[in-house]
């Protein structure tokens, strides 16, 4: 089975939030605190042009955490890879927001259930890119086959690296959030 994946090109990134805003209209999530797509601005104080912008979603880790620490099986994993919840089976416990080391999943109050990027599931399997890759201004996402991300170094980078890690733990700290 092939596995997908989600790459961005860190260059081209604007951080016009067109991915965020794409994500939640697939979802059709109205809560303005949910966001399973991120876009987050690095560097660059005030109005200097030093800033980068890193879009991140759920990294559809390997393996889950959140799948193993939820209690109901709601959260899944496709032989694919895509981590999804299956909204029927949530009770709204939160154990999986603690388990995911990334902060990708997020409590919604308006159902009480949890939500997270699934990569447009649906969409994928009907041969359909992820709602942020298709609707990206500036063609920065990318989802791909693993089996095609180059093994050279490239400007595109998986959204799951070590770097995106360090980025994001970086990022929380700047916002005064414990790591």
């Amino acid at each position: 089975m092939k596995r997908p994946v989600m790459l961005v090109d860190l260059d081209r990134c604007i951080g016009c939030l067109s991915c965020e805003v794409a994500c939640k209209q697939e979802k059709g999530l109205e809560n303005f605190g949910i966001r399973p797509m991120k876009v987050f601005r690095v560097g660059g104080l005030g109005d200097r042009a030093d800033a980068f912008f890193l879009p991140m979603n759920c990294f559809h880790c390997d393996p889950a955490p959140c799948v193993y620490a939820c209690p109901t099986s709601a959260m899944r994993k496709r032989e694919d890879g895509i981590v999804y919840v299956e909204e029927l089976r949530c009770i709204g416990c939160k154990a999986c927001i603690v388990a995911c080391p990334y902060g990708a999943i997020a409590f919604n109050p308006d159902t009480m259930k949890v939500e997270k990027c699934d990569y447009c599931y649906r969409r994928v399997d009907r041969g359909l890119l992820p709602s942020c890759v298709s609707k990206c201004v500036t063609n920065c996402l990318y989802f791909v086959e693993l089996e095609e991300v180059p093994r050279e170094r490239h400007r595109a980078r998986r959204l799951d690296s070590e770097l995106y890690r360090e980025l994001f733990c970086w990022q929380l700290k700047e916002e005064g959030l414990q790591v």
